[in-house]
């Protein structure tokens, strides 16, 4: 499985992706978001798939703006594009993989700010090439194990959230993530991007960097369940009965 996140707030946006790999029984690390330079713009893309699926359509889309020098006016313009290259892929490879016993499978999060949109677009693309944009009402998107994460992001995040309070919520769904299942893990992958900046912000965190904060979080927790009241426990558990 996979753990990538897409977030959406009025200040910019926020994605953060695991990297852990799972081939049968082997277990390995590799990128699941690509930063694309396209003239003096940049777009993310993260996906959620088969591997050899994600692969070529990246390839395809760096070809496509860097040979064949490709550019958009529009973050939409963009997503079309990969869209075309997904179903282009599709074509090539889906007979195939179904051949196998493999379905055509890849799930991804486009985000970013072309020269022709007036604020930060962030997009959840299917297999089919199809595409929704996650708007002010949706926020966030998650691609991958989303049980564990969406829980504390629909408590606590809303589209005023600050772009630092995104990165803290974003963190610590991963977090929740990463601890209830086995096939989602360090090190993270993190992309900020301010509004109106063109510009993304990356950095990598591995599990050391991050102990201090889960650990932390773990004691805030609990001692949040310490200063919860009792009475209401209490009148669900009754009295003991005495013999």
């Amino acid at each position: 499985m996979t753990y990538c996140l897409g977030i959406k707030v009025r200040g910019g946006l926020v994605a953060i992706a695991d990297t852990r790999i799972t081939a049968g029984s082997e277990v390995y690390s590799n990128k699941k978001v690509s930063v694309h330079e396209v003239g003096k713009h940049s777009l993310f893309i993260m996906t959620a798939g088969l591997r050899s699926v994600r692969d070529k359509a990246v390839i395809y889309f760096n070809t496509l703006i860097d040979n064949d020098g490709v550019t958009f006016k529009h973050m939409f313009e963009a997503v079309n594009a990969f869209g075309e290259i997904i179903r282009k892929v599709a074509k090539e490879d889906k007979d195939a993989l179904k051949s196998e016993g493999y379905n055509f499978n890849l799930h991804s999060i486009i985000g970013g700010q072309m020269a022709g949109d007036d604020e930060h677009k962030l997009f959840l693309v299917f297999p089919e090439g199809n595409w929704i944009e996650i708007s002010e009402g949706l926020k966030y998107q998650i691609i991958g194990n989303s049980n564990y994460g969406k829980p504390l992001l629909n408590r606590s995040l809303s589209y005023e959230s600050s772009i630092e309070e995104a990165i803290k919520l974003g963190f610590l769904s991963f977090d929740a993530t990463q601890v209830s299942a086995n096939d989602v893990g360090y090190p993270i992958d993190v992309i900020v991007y301010h509004k109106n900046s063109f510009h993304l912000i990356e950095h990598r965190l591995e599990a050391d960097d991050m102990r201090s904060v889960s650990d932390q979080w773990n004691d805030l927790l609990k001692n949040s369940l310490d200063v919860l009241p009792n009475d209401w426990v209490e009148g669900i558990l009754g009295k003991p009965e005495t013999v």
